[in-house]
């Protein structure tokens, strides 16, 4: 047994210890055995997790986050997690054929962004790390322009602003203090404290939960009241290390310790994600907030392209998981509702397949940066530090041979 409340049991050595002999959780690394058995204890989320569609398709109701949900916007979110997949998908095989330097699946957390990502009105402000593709999505963000970043030829190519929707963070855990800012800047400006306020997420992983910067943003958005709703991707494993790794207490029931509402929802239900989410965000926007979710969901693939988790987890483990694809149980619901016919999935996988062709072609055809445009908009204003070193550098460029025809 490996779940929180074992590790939280006094230990060999301490009063009442109940497992003699048994090391303290900071003090060994658990077995597989033991980690695939704290899964197994936990895999429904525990009885506070919010579910509104079950792993079979079924469609249960909760006393304080039900969700009202016509047809149309069901196949609209099944549509959604089908083309950020499909997406993910290419550009997993477009890294693996050496067109990307790297990429960050999201495979098996679709319906968390999804539901996350449609659950925010356009003037909310969002704050990603590196692998919210589904968020982007939702934020109008063009697959294309995420593509960009892996392969190396922008650092994003869309106006956070513009979009609501900061540049990729790959420093771990520095959004959520990118994020406390923004929103105390949005309390301050007085856009708070209606239903037709403003509020701001940020997204960030279980493995981050271990970083400061994401407690001390906690710590600054709880003393001012900032509406900011931490959404924590609980996808199990900070690349090899297991969540039991990472906390003894479930990561939700964090909140309380800063003094502020925390909710563990199923994250590879949609529907559930966008409820809670939409409750969240309302908390904050009414002035309510923070918020802390914590979306329960499994990482199915690498942590990235440069990882293998074959060698940390077990296949039974990913087996498990694949029954709750968040995918699969909308489809399931679609049908057995007769909301969705053969002709509408059909429909979705050719968009899906027209849609990684269209970024495939994008891709390999992306023209390599100018030398001189990692120079451009580092900072608002051109500084004239910045301008002599882009003299130099391309004063060192042009001591180099060239062709006849002048190319370097």
């Amino acid at each position: 047994m490996s779940s929180p409340e074992y590790w939280t049991q006094p230990r060999a050595g301490e009063p009442d210890a109940p497992h003699p002999g048994v090391p303290a959780a900071t003090a060994a690394r658990p077995t597989a055995e033991q980690v695939i058995a704290g899964l197994r204890e936990t895999d429904a989320g525990g009885a506070d997790l919010v579910q509104l569609l079950t792993p079979e398709g079924e469609r249960v109701h909760h006393p304080d986050f039900d969700i009202d949900i016509s047809p149309e916007e069901l196949r609209g979110l099944y549509r959604d997690m089908v083309l950020v997949r499909r997406a993910d998908r290419e550009a997993n095989a477009l890294q693996r054929q050496g067109q990307l330097g790297i990429w960050v699946p999201l495979l098996g957390q679709e319906a968390a962004q999804i539901g996350a990502g449609r659950a925010m009105r356009p003037t909310d402000m969002a704050f990603p790390s590196y692998r919210e593709h589904g968020v982007a999505w939702c934020r109008g963000i063009d697959p294309a322009q995420i593509l960009s970043i892996f392969r190396g030829t922008d650092h994003g190519g869309w106006n956070p602003l513009e979009k609501r929707f900061h540049l990729y963070t790959i420093v771990i855990g520095n959004q959520c203090l990118n994020a406390t800012g923004y929103a105390m800047g949005q309390k301050f400006d007085g856009v708070v404290g209606d239903s037709d306020g403003e509020a701001t997420m940020v997204f960030f992983g279980d493995g981050a939960t271990s970083q400061g910067d994401v407690h001390e943003a906690m710590v600054w958005s709880a003393v001012y009241d900032a509406p900011v709703v931490f959404f924590c991707q609980n996808n199990q494993w900070a690349i090899s290390e297991p969540l039991e790794r990472q906390t003894r207490v479930p990561l939700y029931r964090r909140a309380s310790g800063y003094g502020f509402k925390g909710i563990r929802v199923d994250g590879n239900d949609v529907l559930a994600s966008l409820a809670v989410t939409r409750w969240a965000l309302e908390e904050c926007r009414s002035g309510n907030g923070p918020v802390l979710i914590e979306a329960f969901t499994y990482r199915m693939d690498a942590h990235t392209t440069s990882d293998d988790p074959t060698r940390y987890r077990l296949a039974d483990e990913l087996e498990m998981w694949k029954l709750k694809d968040p995918i699969e149980r909308v489809k399931v619901y679609l049908v057995h509702q007769q909301w969705a016919d053969a002709e509408f999935f059909d429909a979705v996988q050719a968009e899906a397949d027209e849609l990684a062709a269209q970024l495939r072609e994008t891709c390999v055809n992306m023209p390599d940066p100018a030398p001189a445009q990692m120079f451009e908009h580092v900072y608002s204003e051109q500084t004239a530090q910045l301008d002599k070193q882009r003299a130099d550098y391309l004063s060192y460029l042009d001591g180099f041979a060239t062709t006849a025809g002048g190319e370097r």
